[in-house]
């Protein structure tokens, strides 16, 4: 090994020790930094310590190797590296407390950055954060009938960066659903969720849907599903309140009519005659018995 070599080796294990060092007692900043597909994300470095900075330079950590994003210079100023150029820009002007955006981020943006500070006479304190993307679409909620009218299938999907939890939750019922996923070509993952409802005979039922990936607000969305409607041979709805109402009125009219043939009966025992009255009040029980009869046939 020539001694250029051998000074290079000396050099970045020097660098490399002065980081860690700085990175646990100089510089604060993000391990992970949490951002939305198309949103912007910050990253930001500060040193805690005050010192002669010259120059702040921000990299993208690449399989390869690191690639220059930006750097702020004491002498040249803030300059962002053109391809880089309209996605990336410095939020801070200074040199102790350094921070960029990256606007509409994608899943190439994804991934390491490290910020360091060349400082003078400690040499370069480095520290690096992690971008992680997140992305969520959904609730997509469902509906459809099932083989058997006291039962509905409920479908519910989501697609998001991480895999995102979808669960199904009823009031006052406990609903048994299985969930599957599978992965897209961009990165995303589709989660569905499926379950069998039972309808109530009552009243509607409240079925919610939540989805939700890490660092995201909880998302969610519902549906009524309709009590049971009872149906004739012919499939028309029937209303039971109305049967219900004319087979009482028949009834009473029944019982009515009975009461004033008794009466009759026995009063022509007794006056061995019909009265006027109990004739024509007879007459009138049964045009009211008949009209009761032919309104709960109607019903």
């Amino acid at each position: 090994m020539n001694d250029m070599a051998q000074r290079a080796l000396i050099l970045s294990l020097f660098v490399l020790t002065v980081s860690q060092k700085g990175l646990n007692s100089v510089i604060q900043t993000q391990k992970t930094v949490a951002a939305a597909v198309g949103e912007q994300a910050c990253l930001k470095c500060l040193l805690i310590q005050t010192k002669e900075v010259h120059q702040v330079t921000w990299q993208k950590i690449l399989p390869d190797g690191e690639r220059t994003v930006a750097t702020d210079n004491l002498h040249f100023g803030q300059r962002v590296d053109p391809y880089f150029s309209g996605k990336v820009e410095f939020r801070d002007a200074g040199l102790q407390n350094s921070s960029i955006v990256i606007r509409n981020v994608t899943e190439q943006d994804e991934g390491y950055y490290r910020c360091m500070f060349n400082t003078y006479p400690d040499g370069a304190l480095i520290a690096t954060t992690c971008l992680k993307l997140y992305e969520l679409h959904g609730p997509v909620l469902h509906v459809r009938e099932s083989n058997f009218s006291e039962e509905v299938v409920v479908f519910c999907s989501a697609t998001g960066r991480p895999a995102p939890t979808v669960t199904l939750n009823v009031l006052h019922q406990k609903l048994n659903f299985s969930t599957h996923s599978f992965k897209n070509t961009n990165g995303t993952v589709t989660v569905y969720t499926t379950g069998v409802l039972r309808r109530s005979y009552d009243n509607s039922t409240q079925v919610e849907c939540e989805v939700q990936v890490p660092s995201v607000p909880l998302k969610k969305d519902s549906v009524m599903i309709p009590a049971v409607q009872l149906s004739s041979e012919d499939g028309s709805k029937v209303d039971t309140g109305s049967n219900v109402v004319g087979i009482t009125l028949v009834i009473a009219a029944v019982v009515i009519v009975s009461l004033v043939v008794l009466l009759c009966f026995l009063r022509r025992k007794l006056l061995n005659r019909y009265s006027l009255q109990c004739k024509c009040l007879l007459f009138l029980i049964i045009i009211i018995f008949l009209l009761l009869t032919l309104c709960g046939c109607d019903d």
